[in-house]
């Protein structure tokens, strides 16, 4: 008799749904997270392309590029022409992705 009057606790079926549902949001947010983290990482690789531009731009300011200039550099397409009603000295650089259709665009200066 004495193992039939011992109580066994448990909790009621509103605490479970509560934590249950505590597990799943915590899993929601933490998935969404993770995703954003993997998929911006790859998506925004420019390094590369920055340090092709920092080129560009040095080549131009030294007179070593002929201008309107055009080149492939892997998904992009870099061009450098003469800014348009501007004065002489100035071109401005653009850089368009093929696939995604962003586009990045400086000003450059001539130094004489």
């Amino acid at each position: 008799m004495a193992v039939l009057k011992k109580r066994i606790t448990a909790s009621t079926l509103m605490e479970t749904l509560v934590a249950t549902v505590l597990i799943v949001i915590i899993f929601m947010v933490s998935s969404m997270v993770l995703n954003n983290l993997l998929k911006g990482k790859g998506h925004d690789r420019r390094e590369a392309l920055r340090e092709r531009i920092h080129v560009l731009e040095y080549q131009y300011k030294n007179g070593a590029l002929v201008l309107p200039y055009w080149e492939d550099f892997g998904p992009w397409q870099i061009t450098i022409a003469p800014a348009s009603g501007a004065a002489s000295g100035w071109a401005v650089l653009i850089a368009a992705h093929i696939e995604t259709g962003k586009t990045l665009t400086e000003n450059l200066t001539h130094v004489d």
